[in-house]
């Protein structure tokens, strides 16, 4: 992957739509070009989905939250990932260090929900102990992982 690679991913990760044309002009490259590029980075896994950003209080899901969780000891680890993985308002899930065991980041239309999630961990025999911290606000809120200098 070359500086042009990255320009593109940075491109596309502030919007997905932006047309093939528009990126060559900042990249210096035909369409086509950035096109092959694109397929590349696909195909290689390097660029994962394109995706829809959507404003979560117009969808009814304005409360974010996160979880710090720590699993019970008999806990089933695979079958607490393949719960993450299924349930809805889970949008990340983060094997962590030190004295938790996930972060878990929620997206939820009101408090509370957040009671509502804990339970069906404590019924699925999950969860040994948790912290739960509330966003107020996000200054920097996205999936850009190239940033700009």
């Amino acid at each position: 992957m070359d500086d042009i690679d990255r320009k593109i991913i940075e491109l596309l990760s502030r919007d997905a739509r932006r047309s093939l044309a528009d990126i060559g002009s900042v990249v210096d490259l035909a369409p086509s070009s950035v096109n092959d590029r694109i397929r590349r980075l696909t195909a290689s896994g390097t660029i994962r989905r394109f995706t829809v950003d959507v404003e979560p209080a117009a969808v009814g899901m304005g409360v974010l939250v996160y979880v710090w969780i720590a699993l019970r000891e008999d806990a089933d680890e695979a079958a607490f990932r393949n719960h993450a993985v299924a349930h809805p308002a889970i949008l990340e899930c983060h094997h962590v260090t030190g004295a938790w065991s996930y972060l878990v980041k929620l997206r939820i239309a009101e408090m509370s929900d957040i009671e509502t999630f804990l339970s069906g961990l404590k019924t699925k025999r999950f969860l040994g102990r948790s912290e739960t911290v509330i966003a107020l606000s996000s200054a920097v809120e996205g999936a850009h992982v190239l940033k700009e200098a």
